[in-house]
């Protein structure tokens, strides 16, 4: 391997970022910036990315085979636990997990679900088939504990959810419509952080007594109303689009055919990010882990701050809801329609349900519950479907299902590999019409959607599909508050 003077290097190998190394295994400590500065100083910016992450992944395969190695003995230290007895232990052994995407699952998220499984406060687990590394509980995650609750086992974006609402229009109302309907998400939908409507709607939900009692949501009730019915960045979209129900007499009384859906996709911007921020860096100070389960830490909720945080989450999660409908009520105005129906369901969230005669808390990190009967929505990406779902109640899974079609590639990964041009062509030929969004969040930067849900046909019936036709998501020109979607 040649060495390369620091200052001749100003992008390291294809921009490798944090995510790049949770996804091949690396654990969430120090190692990842020892990492990324061992790639930065060791190798050409124009390193084939394979190469580079093989290299890391022997070293993290066999760190102690490294110590001494002059270019990774620092990598193979910093990967080497150290003994802490302040902290509290991991169990040997890890609970149950059963995971439903065997072989399409990265083995970043595999590590990150079997820690999961080993906190002393954990009782079961389930992983879905969309599965992929994050920090704390993978994307796809779902862990139930005992009397505790793990913020980062919600994740950033508290009760992101899905919303679909359908229309008795006519088939071909969007293809004749579609400009029109390009202009109008422009107009009546707002994305990022600086986009707010010029005339935020009043809420109930702004007059709700935790405003008031709880320190951290005294300060963000101002920004809330202000972001009411906007869409945070990253994975979040506003879309028109074909529907059809495939089955007789849904449970949401719609009948057999094909109609007219919005299908939007948002959390509970950045009231549920700074809620998020501040009760994860708590639960750290209170429940002190060995460094590489950090983001694992609970809040006990016998405690003041467990309760606090319980109450601070349901806010959010109602607050994500209220942001859904007001984004619904000002298209179903502008368009001059009444729904047939609306169906709606969140992830990110943690629920108290009575699994195997205990209570216990269920937290689903992008992840779709999936109760005997309950509706519930799983999409693809902005060039698929997305599935109309019905839960079945499989008690292995915690009453769960795939949130989505899950990541294939990193964000760094798809915008260094997919060019705009080829998501352009895409769109174009499955007739989509795209306003923001970045190579990021192309197409090809997620799982087969169909694949995905074959792997889960025995935790959710399919009721119908929605494919979108006009999109719109953030185009990135401002910085995201946190608000997308993990």
């Amino acid at each position: 391997m040649q060495h390369f003077d620091q200052t001749n290097v100003e992008l390291n190998m294809a921009n490798l970022k944090g995510n790049d190394l949770l996804a091949i295994g690396f654990p969430e400590t120090k190692a990842i910036g020892e990492a990324l500065r061992l790639v930065s100083k060791h190798y050409h910016p124009n390193e084939k990315r394979d190469i580079v992450l093989a290299d890391l992944k022997r070293v993290l395969k066999d760190p102690s085979s490294f110590i001494e190695d002059e270019v990774f003995g620092g990598l193979a230290n910093s990967l080497i636990p150290k003994v802490d007895l302040t902290k509290k232990d991991l169990n040997a052994d890890a609970i149950a997990v059963k995971s439903y995407g065997e072989g399409m699952i990265e083995e970043g998220a595999l590590k990150q679900m079997e820690m999961a499984a080993r906190l002393p406060v954990s009782v079961r687990g389930a992983l879905m088939p969309d599965g992929h590394a994050g920090y704390g509980l993978p994307i796809g995650g779902v862990l139930a504990t005992e009397g505790a609750i793990i913020p980062f086992g919600v994740g950033v974006d508290i009760g992101c959810r899905m919303a679909l609402t359908i229309y008795d229009m006519p088939e071909n109302y969007i293809k004749r419509h579609a400009t029109n309907l390009q202009n109008l998400l422009q107009k009546e939908t707002k994305f990022g952080m600086k986009e707010v409507h010029e005339r935020p709607s009043d809420h109930e939900i702004f007059y709700r007594e935790e405003f008031n009692t709880i320190g951290v949501l005294k300060s963000l009730r101002d920004k809330a109303i202000a972001q009411l019915g906007s869409s945070g960045g990253g994975n979040h979209f506003v879309e028109f689009g074909d529907v059809e129900i495939t089955v007789d007499n849904s449970p949401f009384g719609v009948p057999r055919g094909k109609y007219v859906g919005i299908l939007t996709h948002s959390g509970s911007r950045g009231l549920g990010a700074r809620t998020a921020d501040f009760y994860t860096k708590l639960a750290m100070q209170r429940c002190v882990l060995p460094q590489e389960a950090k983001y694992l830490a609970w809040l006990d909720l016998n405690t003041q701050e467990g309760q606090e945080y319980w109450l601070a989450m349901n806010l959010c999660g109602d607050y994500a809801s209220a942001c859904h409908h007001d984004i619904h009520k000002r298209l179903a105005n502008a368009i001059g329609e009444k729904p047939l129906a609306i169906i709606e369901n969140h992830h990110n969230f943690a629920w108290k349900e009575v699994h195997d005669g205990r209570e216990l808390i269920v937290h689903r990190k992008g992840a779709t519950p999936a109760g005997k009967g309950v509706l519930g929505i799983i999409p693809g990406s902005m060039a698929s479907h997305a599935f109309i779902v019905q839960g079945r109640g499989v008690s292995e899974s915690l009453n769960s299902a795939s949130h989505g079609a899950g990541r294939l590639m990193s964000r760094t990964q798809a915008n260094n590999t997919i060019s705009k041009k080829d998501v352009k062509e895409m769109l174009k030929e499955k007739g989509i019409l795209l306003t923001g969004g970045g190579t990021d969040e192309a197409p090809m930067a997620y799982k087969d959607i169909h694949t995905v849900m074959s792997r889960q046909t025995e935790l959710v019936d399919v009721l119908g599909t929605f494919f979108p036709r006009v999109v719109r998501m953030d185009d990135g020109s401002t910085k995201n508050d946190g608000s997308d979607g993990e």
